[in-house]
């Protein structure tokens, strides 16, 4: 079993090593269809993700109730009521059990409309509302938008301010470049595959969006490091001692965020984690056939 495994494991190595040019290209084109969905998605709602009440503004209606719902029919119901802003409804749970849902529109004055909306959900329930069973908030647009706006800018700032480090550590503008390069790709793809979900972003995505750059930085790094700082082995021994400890470090990372995912009752957890899923995984491509491709190109062109 040993020796077939390491046969295997050869043969894989032997391709990537003879093909990592051609591999390249699956980044790239993962990338531009990326960038594609992102500008679609710019020029058919004006914004680049899709953002829930606390970054959009609008209302929460946070609604107790441990009988479970029929939530597509219930949603489909308040839509109609607050047409036409969007509605989504979250359901919470605690240790398993349901102990209530969560409403969110992007409807900026509800006024009146709050009232027979809590009928409508008064109905589906089987009871009537009363002032203990909810509760309500709203965030105006311009202090979402503001709020939204400083988030990014944050984001924007973390960005660069970690390309400058990689910059100064490795003093070498090819490598630095594509470990910044494969940080891109990982914001840029998991962003376009959560607009592909449809997946909402709220403050807590954000967050691990800059999570994100540290997790697929430190996978870079280390390969970049192993790849141009080892002077003791080769460039393919260095390039597989880098990729089996970063599979190391990135399954595991997956395998604690999916059992996070499956037992956590918060909605704001469960965001961060869903996009840190996201992001790992595509990182695997950007790092071991992006950054890493590039910086084999790097090495044969210096040798050269």
């Amino acid at each position: 079993m040993e020796e077939e495994a390491e046969k295997s494991n050869k043969k894989l190595s032997d391709f990537y090593f003879k093909h990592y040019k051609k591999l390249l290209l699956i980044p790239v084109i993962i990338f531009f269809i990326a960038i594609s969905v992102i500008i679609i998605k710019v020029q058919t709602t004006g914004d680049f993700i899709n953002r829930d009440a606390s970054l959009k503004g609008g209302i929460t209606l946070t609604v107790l109730e441990d009988s479970p719902i029929d939530k597509a029919r219930l949603e489909s119901l308040i839509a109609q009521e607050l047409a036409p802003n969007e509605v989504s409804i979250r359901i919470l749970k605690s240790a398993g059990s349901q102990i209530g849902f969560l409403i969110e529109s992007d409807i900026q004055d509800i006024g009146d409309k709050l009232n027979s909306t809590l009928v409508l959900i008064g109905r589906e329930i089987g009871r009537t509302m009363t002032r203990e069973d909810y509760s309500f908030e709203t965030m105006g647009s311009s202090l979402g938008s503001s709020f939204f706006t400083q988030i990014m800018r944050a984001l924007i700032f973390a960005f660069i301010f970690m390309g400058i480090v990689v910059f100064l550590y490795f003093r070498n503008f090819v490598p630095s470049t594509a470990v910044i390069l494969s940080a891109l790709s990982d914001i840029v793809v998991t962003i376009a595959v959560i607009n592909i979900i449809g997946f909402k972003i709220g403050t807590a995505g954000i967050a691990a969006l800059l999570m994100l750059i540290g997790y697929s930085i430190d996978t870079d790094i280390m390969l970049t490091t192993k790849v141009l700082k080892r002077k003791e082995l080769d460039v393919k021994q260095s390039v597989k001692s880098a990729f089996k400890t970063g599979m190391t470090m990135t399954i595991t990372t997956l395998v604690a965020l999916t059992v996070a995912l499956i037992f956590a009752q918060s909605e704001v957890i469960k965001q961060i984690m869903t996009i840190l899923l996201i992001g790992l995984s595509i990182d695997i491509i950007n790092t071991w056939l992006q950054n890493c491709g590039l910086l084999l190109w790097y090495i044969e062109k210096k040798a050269k």
